[in-house]
């Protein structure tokens, strides 16, 4: 018996009091992910698929949903991590997707977030890692991000984990907005700007594949730069939630090499103000054997994630679990 079915079979007895309201009572649950051409958009839409089990719906033992019964839950596109945690701390969101750096620097008041503390964020999971795109037109390279310097760079959109990064990342080779000529663009925009040579490069950290990158790769072609592993120590000491990382070769069409590049944890965080039961309940459904169902059969990074990894650098980040998803894994074997 796996580890979905033991972890499925030990909760069934608190299934039916996860905390939300009856099966009549119906609880709208709100996921902020990212742009529709990244990773977190889909993701996002399968976990909430996975967690939800609306009023009126079969039960999960009679082909129905599996999830929290009455929750609805609804992944909505955002501009990802900085927005989603920023939404969660003001109780606009229910839930969002965010990387592990941001999520930290906003949970502390740190760095960008200075004096402003998000202290109402809580993790439930860490979900895939994240690998730093450089994507570039076909047939071009860089020797470093030094090279950027003057060039039409896109930045990733406003409101991004991706953007407090790569500023960051920049700077340290002595690029900032005041010598390039900077475009805050999501990752659908970027590519399209790139394939009509409106743009000379652009940054985005995602999951591979990332399809508004598929595309451009079938169709423009693109090339990715690999970092050296001089460049990716710096980058890890500049920012040491990103690590290095490789995107293999034969990801995307074209790109028949491996690229060294920087990847930092996507996390799933909610509210301190949510339930204990709620959480609990929502964790416990994201670790059923219909969520995985789903996720193995979803975006090819939905694989990655499992609880085996749920817990993954969790302690040293220094963002509290929410005490829903702490009694869960407890409950599973997966925390001591």
């Amino acid at each position: 018996m796996g580890l979905f079915t033991k972890i499925t079979a030990a909760a069934i007895a608190t299934a039916l009091t996860a905390g939300v309201a009856a099966a009549q009572d119906p609880t709208f649950f709100r996921i902020g992910t990212g742009s529709a051409g990244g990773t977190y958009f889909p993701i996002g839409g399968t976990i909430a698929n996975g967690i939800s089990a609306p009023p009126g719906s079969r039960p999960c033992d009679e082909g129905g949903q599996c999830g929290v019964p009455g929750l609805i839950a609804i992944a909505q596109s955002t501009t990802a991590s900085v927005f989603n945690n920023t939404a969660v701390q003001n109780g606009e969101l229910e839930a969002g997707m965010a990387a592990a750096d941001v999520t930290r620097s906003m949970y502390l008041g740190e760095d960008k977030f200075e004096g402003k503390p998000h202290d109402k964020l809580r993790i439930v999971a860490n979900l895939f890692p994240e690998d730093l795109h450089l994507v570039l037109p076909k047939g071009t390279s860089i020797e470093s991000l030094a090279d950027l310097e003057g060039k039409r760079v896109g930045i990733a959109q406003a409101g991004s984990g991706t953007q407090v990064a790569v500023l960051q990342m920049l700077e340290k080779w002595g690029i900032t907005r005041d010598n390039i000529d900077e475009a805050e663009l999501n990752n659908s925009q970027s590519a399209e700007r790139l394939a009509d040579g409106q743009i000379d490069a652009y940054f985005y950290a995602a999951g591979w594949p990332v399809s508004a990158m598929v595309q451009l790769a079938t169709t423009k072609g693109m090339e990715l730069h690999s970092f050296s592993d001089e460049d990716l120590a710096i980058i890890n000491e500049t920012i040491p939630a990103y690590i290095p990382s490789t995107i293999p070769a034969g990801v995307y069409e074209g790109v028949d090499y491996d690229v060294r590049t920087p990847a930092v944890s996507a996390l799933l965080v909610v509210s301190s103000d949510l339930s204990e039961e709620l959480v609990y309940g929502i964790t416990k459904a994201l670790w059923n054997d219909n969520t995985r169902t789903l996720l193995d059969n979803g975006h090819a990074k939905g694989k990655q994630i499992t609880p085996d990894t749920a817990l993954d650098g969790i302690a040293a980040l220094g963002v509290p679990l929410h005490p829903g998803a702490e009694r869960f894994y407890k409950e599973a074997g997966l925390l001591q």
